[in-house]
């Protein structure tokens, strides 16, 4: 459901570097996250600001979260996790329907 509507043309910058994932990579990237965290706090830091360009072509979404739980590790113990991260999601209206077309993120140090 979470790539319902992202574009296949999808853009993520993240770590210096730019990729273009492909829908199953990111279902594949996805799906091991999820399956080896669990979350007992996920919060929004800040109220998430979204816009929408004047022409209601073009949007964004711009959070900042703090999460805590716990993830397991490749040897399959769980370890603590705990982050703030930020980010830009980028949205385009194609043929009358929204779609999510990029993403630029990054973690606290």
């Amino acid at each position: 459901m979470l790539l319902e509507n992202e574009a296949a043309d999808y853009v993520v910058a993240n770590r210096g570097e730019i990729t273009r994932p492909t829908i199953q990579q990111r279902r594949e990237r996805l799906s091991k996250y999820l399956g080896a965290s669990e979350f007992s706090e996920y919060r929004d830091l800040v109220e998430p600001e979204i816009s929408v360009s004047a022409d209601s072509t073009l949007g964004w979404i711009v959070v900042q979260v703090m999460a805590r739980g716990k993830q397991k590790t490749t040897s399959g113990e769980e370890a603590p996790i705990e982050f703030t991260s930020a980010w830009i999601e980028l949205y385009e209206k194609r043929a009358g329907k929204w779609l999510r077309t990029g993403n630029v993120s990054n973690f606290k140090p």
